[in-house]
């Protein structure tokens, strides 16, 4: 679902445990790391988006997680000019998300990254809150920043 500026709508979900911790993922073959996040679809609210891309990227339903918080707004990015398809229509210049601050209530064993037929992540471990700003990809850490602060006051103790 792309708007008419040409942002895709999505939702970034950080995943924390018990002791504050965040779930950070690696992107299947590659040494890139992020929080999963999916596309939401013309027919979905931001929620059920989240529940579906939670299942597709981690294996866990709603049973699994308590959701902490949310967003109060769209979050947005710009791609960098070389990752624009141009040819692409509609043209997608960048994201708008929302972000979901989720607790995991079951145990960790019960994450998998093997339920899609198309797996986005190989790996993931949990850092601290903060970690992720500094070492996700540039064009996307104003967002991380953005999202975290704001979410900061979800976060276990």
């Amino acid at each position: 679902m792309i708007d008419k500026n040409g942002f895709r709508a999505n939702v970034g979900i950080i995943l924390s445990n018990a002791a504050g911790q965040v779930l950070w993922a690696r992107r299947i073959g590659q040494n890139a790391w992020q929080f999963p996040q999916g596309g939401i679809h013309e027919d979905e609210t931001p929620e059920e988006a989240l529940y579906r891309e939670l299942y597709e990227e981690l294996g866990l339903s709603s049973d699994d997680v308590a959701v902490l918080g949310y967003t109060s707004r769209w979050l947005y990015y710009r791609l960098p000019k070389h990752l624009i398809r141009y040819r692409s229509q509609p043209l997608c210049i960048g994201q708008k998300q929302k972000w979901f601050m989720l607790k995991l209530v079951s145990d960790e064993q019960r994450i998998r990254l093997d339920i899609s037929a198309s797996p986005e992540f190989d790996h993931w471990c949990w850092v601290s809150y903060w970690y992720p700003i500094s070492h996700v990809i540039q064009f996307k850490r104003n967002v991380y920043r953005r999202a975290l602060q704001e979410l900061s006051g979800f976060v276990p103790a």
